[in-house]
């Protein structure tokens, strides 16, 4: 018998990205409700009811009220939130499952699930485990610079990309406090939030997360070499991230944004001067799999018992 699965919001970006992605599965029946149906309330909560997962493709604000609905139900519901609402609640696992020994078990048993953010994916893988091994300091002030494909920004960007009329390359966020920040300070282990600098280009998927340091920002003297390290002890068995080297780069010497468009992975790579005095930790996804559809699929696998790689292009 194949499992429900509810898409509350599946004519959004992300929900066409996950209906995507199960279309082909034999042990997955979806659940989406018709333009008639998919803001009535009854109907929602009745499909919540009937699914053995649903999964909130909504706004914050709509998402925040399909919880309280399914809270409102006498069944034992599940939920996957790909808004940005509860990403720090504590009544909801984050759904990273790398982030830490234990976390895929976390969301393997929960009935609440935060899926990242595509940003904070990139940088949570980053940033934590450096600080966990004593290499950074809680209190470190780091900064990262971003560019993510168009396709981030929702139907309204899409449409102005597509038609010609949006800029090739613009940088967004600058009153410095975008809706990521909480979960990228809280989830990586910083005291202080982090400087966010997003940009998107003219390009539909992919992202790059960028994070410069000094050595001096270090809690200790470090080589490219120990970087490394510390990410493969983190990741080494992932089979979702991958720690690389400098054949990432393009025959240009480009790290190039879109490279793994369509794909649910991520690379990380550590890049230094010679004298390594000076770094930059890099992230590279598309930004609707691995911080998006690609993880609300990977998290509902874990819930459901299944291979967690099912769906998933890796």
């Amino acid at each position: 018998m194949a499992f429900k699965i509810f898409l509350d919001g599946g004519a959004g970006t992300t929900g066409l990205q996950i209906a995507d992605r199960l279309a082909s599965r034999a042990d997955i029946s979806l659940l989406v409700l018709d333009d008639t149906t998919r803001k009535d309330k009854e109907a929602r909560k009745a499909a919540m009811a009937e699914a053995d997962i649903s999964i909130l493709c909504l706004p914050d604000a709509a998402a925040i009220e399909a919880a309280a609905m399914a809270a409102e139900l006498a069944c034992d519901v599940r939920l996957i939130d790909a808004s940005s609402a509860h990403r720090v609640h504590p009544d909801f696992v984050y759904g990273f499952a790398e982030m830490a020994a234990g976390q895929a078990d976390k969301i393997a048993n929960a009935h609440l699930v935060s899926n990242p953010g595509c940003y904070p994916t990139s940088f949570v893988a980053l940033v934590r485990p450096l600080i966990q091994a004593g290499l950074l300091a809680p209190e470190a002030g780091l900064a990262a610079a971003c560019v993510s494909g168009y396709s981030g920004g929702g139907r309204t960007m899409i449409e102005r990309y597509e038609a010609g009329e949006a800029p090739a390359f613009g940088t967004y966020g600058l009153t410095l406090g975008h809706k990521h920040l909480p979960e990228m300070k809280v989830h990586s282990g910083l005291v202080d939030t982090p400087v966010f600098l997003p940009s998107v280009g003219q390009f539909a998927q992919g992202m790059l997360v960028n994070i410069p340091l000094h050595q001096a920002q270090f809690s200790k003297t470090v080589s490219a070499a120990d970087l490394t390290a510390c990410y493969r002890a983190a990741y080494g068995d992932s089979a979702l991230i991958k720690i690389c080297d400098e054949t990432g780069l393009d025959a240009h010497n480009f790290l190039v944004a879109e490279a793994l468009a369509g794909r649910d992975n991520m690379e990380l790579f550590v890049f230094a001067d010679a004298s390594e005095s000076h770094f930059v930790l890099t992230a590279r996804t598309d930004n609707l799999g691995k911080g998006a559809a690609g993880a609300a699929v990977q998290n509902m696998n874990l819930m459901l018992g299944v291979d967690m790689l099912s769906g998933l292009q890796v």
